[in-house]
């Protein structure tokens, strides 16, 4: 039986939990990412075959092929405490009855992409990028995950990416300089069939700058071959957001698939997803993005949790988001800390949410607060009229020399 020593179970450390719960599998399979992908765990009898479900949880499981599908791989499922559903790996890829709850602010679609699809599968929602939703299918299934309604093949809707329309959109639309390949996750493709996808998209002059977002390298490390990344760095160039919750999920395994991509030339972000009783505290968050850097990996966003139906037991608040960057600015590394945002509810795009560093600001002067919450003034220079300077906060100038 699989247990974490308790102190493993902070993540600091990079360890490897396989063979876990999987003892007699041969090394030649258990590398082998197909394997992985074929016997994933997906159903109530695999789940109780090695854990110990709460009620709230096989409930939960025997809705979820009404909503998304359950699908965990073995080397992410090893990652799972057995006797404990509030374990933060746990709580991510576990269906809860809670999903079915629904709440006044939950929205299908919270980020707007049917609204700014002009051509099925491609979101033009920002002037100079797209997103091309390429497959509707993961290694493995977020429970808060914002497309719900369209991966797993179990969703409210199906995508049905027009490749041949998407290609032609991109053509005529030269003001589109970098596109986002997502769905789904692109990394399950065959390289073959994901290569033909960057060629074309390479073809096309006006385009700069490819990127992959994807959890692959995390759910699924064995994916990450150097014949992988040998064809990436063949299309640079070409950049990779990765999501990572828990410091736990940096195995010795994935630190290694992420050092590849990175010595073949790709420079590597993380997007984390603010979650409640997963990383909502400062201690894990910082924990996570130290080691994030440990494997090249720059801490990029820090989301607020979307609010996907059925994922309010998952949404931590935006005041924990403030209160953890106010933790990180200034007390760590400056690479180590990720910009938090909000995507604006129904398509606004992503909104920064930062403490409050400016306290005043008009055309003569700038006040501003530090990480010690020292406060300071700074002259503008110029008092350049052109300037339109935002409704400040109430602010006294006795502040200054208090």
């Amino acid at each position: 039986m699989l247990t974490l020593a308790d102190g493993k179970k902070d993540g600091k450390e990079f360890i490897s939990m396989a063979p876990g719960y999987f003892p007699d599998v041969a090394p030649e399979l258990w590398n082998d990412w197909k394997w992985q992908l074929k016997n994933r765990v997906t159903t109530l009898a695999q789940l109780e075959q090695h854990l110990v479900l709460s009620e709230e949880e096989r409930a939960g499981v025997l809705l979820s092929g009404d909503k998304l599908a359950l699908a965990i791989t073995p080397h992410f499922f090893n990652l799972i405490e057995r006797d404990n559903p509030d374990c933060p790996i746990r709580r991510q890829v576990v269906p809860r009855i809670e999903e079915t709850w629904a709440s006044p602010y939950d929205m299908a679609d919270p980020c707007g992409e049917d609204s700014h699809m002009p051509v099925p599968g491609l979101v033009h929602r920002y002037p100079d990028r797209v997103l091309f939703l390429v497959t509707d299918r993961c290694a493995s299934y977020c429970r808060y995950c914002t497309r719900s309604r369209v991966v797993s093949g179990v969703g409210e809707q199906e995508l049905h990416t027009e490749f041949e329309a998407a290609f032609k959109y991109l053509e005529e639309h030269t003001e589109v300089r970098d596109v986002l390949l997502s769905g789904g996750d692109a990394l399950l493709f065959s390289d073959a069939r994901l290569e033909k996808i960057l060629s074309r998209l390479r073809a096309i002059p006006h385009i700069e700058f490819l990127r992959i977002g994807t959890r692959v390298p995390i759910f699924l490390p064995q994916r990450i071959t150097p014949e992988l990344c040998a064809m990436l760095q063949k299309y640079h160039p070409l950049w990779m957001s990765v999501h990572v919750n828990h410091p736990r999920e940096l195995t010795t395994e994935v630190r290694a698939g992420l050092e590849r991509l990175a010595n073949h030339g790709i420079p590597l972000g993380n997007q984390s997803v603010l979650l409640a009783g997963v990383n909502d505290n400062l201690e894990t968050m910082k924990t996570l993005l130290h080691k994030l850097l440990m494997c090249r990996v720059r801490p990029y966003y820090l989301y607020q949790c979307d609010l996907i139906t059925g994922s309010s037991h998952l949404r931590a608040s935006v005041a924990k988001g403030i209160e953890i960057i106010e933790g990180l600015r200034g007390h760590t590394t400056g690479y180590a800390v990720p910009q938090f945002v909000i995507d604006a509810p129904g398509g606004g795009g992503k909104v920064p949410i930062n403490p409050g560093y400016v306290l005043y600001h008009d055309n003569e002067k700038i006040v501003i607060r530090n990480y010690e919450g020292q406060i300071f003034e700074y002259p503008e220079t110029g008092g350049d009229q052109s300037v339109q300077f935002a409704p400040q906060r109430e602010y006294h100038d006795e502040y200054l020399y208090s």
